[in-house]
C-alpha cells in the first residue's frame, strides 16, 4: 500500500497496460467471431455454436467498454505510481473478462431473454458506480484546501469502496450474459477478493493516514455492499 503514496505519471507502463490489452481484445474479437471458436472447439473441446451471434456482440461491446474505462481512469484519474510488475499482471487479471468470458460464451446460441435485459441493466449500473465515484472524488480532491484531506461524499457515503461495489456489479453482468453456471466464478473470486483481502488492505492504509477521522467514517460506513457488507 506504500504505492498509494507515491505520485507518478507511469507513462511507459500505462503504455504497456494498453498495449497488452488491445492484444488482448485482438484475441477476443478471433475467438468470438473468426476462426478462433473453431480452434477452441478442436483443441480446448468447447463446443462452438455459432447459431445466434447476439451475445458475443454483447460481451465484445463490454469487453470495449472496459478498455475504454480502464484507459480514461488510468490516463486521467490514477495518479500513484504504477510498478513494471503491475503492467504485466493489470492486464493477466482483465484476460479473465476479455478471454474468459468470450471462453464460457462460445457453446451457447440461446436468444436473449429477461435475465439478460437484467445484465445489461446491472452492467451499466456497476460502470456507473466505479467511474461516477472515481470522477466525482478526483474532482473534489482538486478544489482548493481539500488537497491531502479525506472523500466521504458522493457515492462513498453508500460503501467505503464504491468503486470496487461496481466492479463486482459489471463482471457480475458478464457471467449472467454467458448463460453458463461456471463463469459464475469470476465474479465470485472477485468479490473474495474483494472482500476479505484488497479492500482490508486498503482500509488498514487510510487508517494509517487519516487516523480517527476514518475510523468514525468506518464505523457508520459498510465496507464493501451498500448497507449490508
Amino acid at each position: 500500500m506504500d504505492l498509494y503514496g507515491q505520485k507518478s505519471k507511469s507513462t511507459p507502463q500505462k503504455i504497456t497496460i494498453h498495449l497488452l490489452e488491445i492484444l488482448l481484445l485482438m484475441l477476443s474479437y478471433w475467438i468470438l467471431f473468426q476462426s478462433g471458436g473453431d480452434w477452441c472447439q478442436r483443441y480446448l473441446h468447447i463446443q462452438n455454436a455459432t447459431g445466434n451471434p447476439v451475445r458475443r456482440i454483447i460481451i465484445f461491446t463490454f469487453n470495449m467498454i472496459i478498455f475504454l474505462r480502464l484507459a480514461y481512469m488510468m490516463v486521467f484519474l490514477l495518479k500513484r505510481k504504477i510498478p513494471w510488475e503491475e503492467s504485466i499482471s493489470v492486464p493477466l487479471a482483465f484476460a479473465l473478462y476479455y478471454i474468459g468470458f468470450p471462453l464460457f460464451v462460445l457453446p451457447v446460441s440461446a436468444p436473449i431473454d429477461g435475465l439478460d435485459y437484467f445484465g445489461l441493466a446491472l452492467f451499466l449500473t456497476g460502470c456507473l458506480l466505479n467511474t461516477a465515484s472515481e470522477i466525482k472524488r478526483d474532482r473534489w480532491k482538486k478544489l482548493p484546501g481539500h488537497e491531502g484531506k479525506m472523500y466521504t461524499a458522493g457515492l462513498f457515503k453508500y460503501s467505503r469502496h464504491i468503486n470496487y461495489f461496481g466492479d463486482i456489479l459489471w463482471v457480475t453482468a458478464y457471467a449472467i450474459l454467458t448463460k453458463n453456471g461456471y463463469a459464475a466464478t469470476i465474479p465470485i473470486f472477485l468479490f473474495c477478493f474483494f472482500a476479505f483481502y484488497n479492500a482490508p488492505k486498503l482500509d488498514n492504509y487510510l487508517e494509517k493516514k487519516y487516523g480517527e477521522d476514518y475510523e468514525t467514517y468506518a464505523k457508520k460506513t459498510k465496507m464493501l455492499i451498500p448497507f449490508i457488507y
